[in-house]
């Protein structure tokens, strides 16, 4: 994919918003397909740890072709305020609940990454009123862990990460992994081609470090997620849905599992999974011209009639 507009110029249009007396940041960007586009289902994107709206530069202009489209900063990250808050998936559940009464108000199909998938799980069980579809791509499960580990070392390992998560610790770590050249081997981890990891990206990812209280929120978001109770369990809430999802998953996805799509996936018959070769943690960001796709047809499919514009059948999803 070539482009030469700077991202800050491929993500519609950003706007500040004042959620609970916090500055937050959006975007927008309306349908630019035919009348009948506009009677489409909205979209609200919501990015992965350490991310932001500009992770979404390679997919908000197609998928406003067919849809409204809005992105969020989550508090914490991107350019909404590192604020003084209490962080797990509840609260960005509430954010994203109050953005939608407030701008949106119909029902709403949420798209996210890592972290952005699980609120996306956890505000479909919260406020079905809002969310009539979701897509999510790499899913944590915080409850995972905590299953996986035996109940005598349940103590000790709580003990030696309450030590790590000290704030001292965790503020030493903040300061050394903001640095572009950690950030880019970072990334180069959670991607599997290494030519996804360019510049741009490495700013995007490293820009909103440099923001007032980003090291405190950074500390309290980190010592937030090891705890099992950081969100809710998975299993639990497929359960639960009765609601057309997809997940997406990069098999080379070294951040999370694999595996663990093929396991969600007996959790629930409605849950449509598709994994992707040649793709980590981010393949929206990483292949968006195999994923972009993916999530129009099946929105199709999902919520429309199956056909194109000339009228024939879709086919949902390509063969590999």
């Amino acid at each position: 994919m070539t482009v030469s507009l700077l991202w800050q110029q491929r993500v519609g249009f950003q706007r500040d918003w004042i959620w609970r007396g916090w500055q937050t940041r959006y975007t927008y960007l309306r349908p630019t397909g035919s009348p009948a586009v506009g009677n489409s289902s909205p979209l609200i994107l919501l990015h992965g740890f350490g991310t932001s709206i500009g992770h979404w530069r390679n997919n908000l202009d197609v998928f406003a072709e067919h849809h409204p489209v809005y992105a969020l900063d989550m508090l914490g990250f991107g350019a909404s305020q590192k604020a003084p808050a209490t962080y797990n998936i509840s609260l960005w559940v509430e954010q994203v609940y109050d953005f939608w009464k407030t701008f949106i108000g119909t029902p709403t199909i949420l798209i996210g990454n890592s972290i952005g998938s699980l609120v996306c799980l956890a505000a479909a069980v919260a406020h079905p009123d809002m969310v009539k579809g979701i897509i999510m791509l790499s899913l944590p499960d915080p409850s995972a862990r905590e299953e996986a580990v035996p109940a005598m070392l349940r103590p000790v390992i709580a003990a030696v990460e309450n030590l790590v998560a000290s704030g001292p610790v965790l503020k030493t770590v903040f300061y050394f992994v903001r640095r572009p050249g950690i950030v880019r081997r970072w990334a180069g981890i959670a991607y599997a081609n290494p030519a996804a990891v360019t510049d741009e990206l490495v700013d995007i990812l490293t820009g909103p470090a440099q923001d007032r209280g980003s090291a405190a929120a950074f500390c309290a978001i980190l010592k937030a997620m090891i705890n099992p109770k950081f969100g809710p369990s998975v299993k639990n809430v497929l359960q639960s849905l009765k609601i057309p999802m997809l997940l997406i998953w990069g098999r080379q996805d070294r951040m999370i599992p694999p595996g663990f799509a093929r396991q969600f996936s007996q959790y629930n018959s409605d849950l449509k999974v598709v994994e992707l070769d040649n793709a980590g943690h981010c393949p929206h960001d990483e292949c968006p011209d195999e994923v972009n796709p993916i999530i129009l047809k099946w929105i199709d499919s999902s919520f429309g009639n199956g056909f194109n514009e000339q009228g024939t059948k879709t086919q949902l999803f390509p063969t590999y």
